[in-house]
């Protein structure tokens, strides 16, 4: 399958491929990014969400902490009373005795405290004294609670939930030492936890469980379509609850209760489906502009691509006479150009010395082949530095003309030796257009010793170390913080020192021990250190010095030579 697909694309016309290239390589990015986009949005505004529930449920746990503790300090001041205690603990030897301590003591105290607090509903004592008397709900026996004893014998707070109704219970400290007594405060529950009820006009949810997971308080309010039961604990705390809900929780202080605060996950990303709109609409106008801009672009090189084809034919036949008529100036207009001198000329070798002119045409041939490439590259730069200017691009100008002058020094007419001048240029070059192509976002620091440019040096042996600080290093920083590449230049004692320092990702002690090794691959520097011992002797070369996350320093040195006349 795979080799028919590429038996296919090979045989694909040129403007087909160019067309085809183009879709499927935009294609990739354009779809990457416009998922990235809408899943950083999505994500976004998850995040946001968790806060504004986080900072609604803090709040609301602060009431519900304040109304609580108020109930607690109730119950408490009930139950650590002076005056209620001796009346519990008293034996009392007639009706008489036990109504006036109910009336003078016990029920005005009640009264005093439901008084203070509306939402209380009732306020039960529960005695083991015997010659106490049940009053209505508010003195009981003991022997009514099922669990009577052990509840009166244990003095600290209980929170009791019974449908809408919440209940506190405590034990009362005996007078004397002995006796049970135990207080018994009925709350509503909806009044209690009415400004949790209040918290978004719709789609959220909202449960308060007790500290052995019971479920004390549960409520639901969601849009039309959305409507259900409230979710159960167990549901909020199953694996799969993310995927429908965003959630937080939080514990109050007062009891030891949690309070979840939920919202369905499909209300919160809805913003998004708008977004995702945008992006498929971006998408199709990338597309659109690709494929335009390809067609016209193929069409402007196979048109004349094809008369030259049509013409070679003609030639191929054996019609020497044939003319192929360019006026462009471009590569291509170079190029049919070049092939009718070339039939011209071919026309006399024929006619001159046949056989032998055929041979010295394919030396010919193959010393401009060699001389085509970056000519071709100089003469395209050049075009795109014109067309930049005309459109009043400067920065794509800048770019060209930093390519041209880096490719230039770089190939250095095909010698091996250049001056330091030639190099510190390329490598400026480089420095340039990298800090392009990051949007101006590194600070780059050059420095070079004025009386050391016209020395001789090795080409091609800093360009390697600035990309190495820039791939490996900068662009891999994690810290905050800008981004720095110096690279200095100096001549000390009969030696040329050279200098690139970054403050990148850094290189942990078993990379930076191996870099240099020859079997170390990946970083480049490996065959500038070989050329330069090769070169220079082993005594000279690179080292390294890197901390992680504080950045890299990379030292090179060579003999100082002055370039011969």
């Amino acid at each position: 399958m795979g080799e028919r697909i590429i038996s296919w694309y090979r045989n694909l016309g040129f403007r087909k491929k160019v067309l085809f290239s183009h879709l499927a390589v935009s294609l990739i990015p354009v779809i990457v990014l416009g998922t990235f986009c809408y899943h950083q949005t999505r994500n976004l505004l998850i995040r946001r969400e968790k806060e504004v529930l986080l900072e609604s449920l803090e709040q609301s746990s602060l009431g519900l902490d304040s109304s609580l503790n108020a109930y607690k300090y109730a119950v408490d001041s009930l139950a650590w009373d002076a005056r209620i205690k001796q009346a519990l603990a008293k034996r009392y030897e007639n009706n008489l005795e036990m109504y006036l301590a109910y009336r003078d003591v016990i029920d005005p105290t009640i009264r005093t405290i439901r008084s203070l607090n509306p939402r209380i509903g009732s306020i039960t004592i529960y005695s083991g004294n015997d010659t106490l008397f049940p009053h209505g709900d508010v003195l009981r026996p003991l022997s009514d609670l099922e669990n009577g004893s052990s509840l009166a014998r244990d003095y600290s707070l209980h929170w009791l939930a019974e449908g809408n109704r919440l209940k506190l219970c405590c034990g009362i400290y005996p007078e004397n030492g002995s006796g049970e007594n135990l207080v018994y405060m009925e709350v509503e529950g909806g009044s209690v936890f009415e400004p949790l009820k209040e918290l978004f006009g719709e789609n959220y949810g909202v449960l308060a469980a007790d500290g052995e997971g019971r479920t004390v308080f549960s409520y639901r309010v969601m849009e039309e379509g959305m409507e259900g039961q409230p979710l159960t604990l167990t549901e909020l705390q199953g694996e799969n609850w993310a995927e429908d809900y965003v959630m937080e929780a939080t514990r109050l202080v007062s009891n030891g209760w949690t309070i979840y605060l939920y919202r369905p996950l499909s209300a919160v990303s809805a913003s998004a489906a708008s977004i995702t709109v945008l992006i498929a609409i971006a998408v199709i106008c990338c597309l659109g502009l690709i494929f335009g801009a390809s067609f016209l672009l193929s069409g402007t090189v196979v048109k004349p691509l094809q008369k030259l084809i049509r013409n070679i034919d003609q030639i191929e036949d054996g019609n020497l006479s044939a003319q192929v008529q360019e006026e462009s100036r471009d590569e291509i207009g170079c190029l049919i150009g070049s092939f009718r001198r070339m039939v011209d000329r071919l026309n006399y070798m024929v006619n001159e010395n046949y056989k032998s002119r055929i041979a010295q045409k394919e030396y010919e041939m193959k010393a401009l082949q060699a001389q085509i490439n970056p000519h071709f590259l100089y003469n395209s730069l050049s075009l795109i530095n014109w067309k930049a200017i005309m459109a009043g691009q400067e920065e794509i100008s800048q770019m060209a003309q930093l390519l041209s002058t880096f490719y230039r020094t770089t190939l250095n007419k095909g010698k091996n030796i250049t001056t330091v001048k030639g190099e510190w240029d390329n490598t400026c070059s480089y420095v340039q257009i990298q800090n392009l192509m990051h949007s101006g976002k590194m600070r780059v620091e050059t420095r070079i010793d004025p009386e050391m440019l016209e020395y001789e040096m090795l080409n091609l042996l800093l360009q390697p170390l600035v990309e190495n600080a820039v791939v490996h290093g900068l662009d891999h920083k994690t810290e905050a913080g800008e981004k720095i590449l110096r690279v200095r230049g100096e001549l000390r004692e009969g030696e040329l020192i050279f200098t690139v320092e970054d403050n990148g990702c850094g290189m942990e002690e078993n990379v930076l021990k191996n870099i240099l090794a020859a079997d170390a691959g990946g970083y480049g520097v490996q065959n500038v250190q070989h050329r330069i011992q090769l070169y220079y002797g082993p005594e000279y070369g690179l080292s390294y010095e890197s901390k992680i996350n504080e950045g890299t320093r990379a030292l090179l040195r060579i003999p100082a030579r002055k370039r011969e006349p």
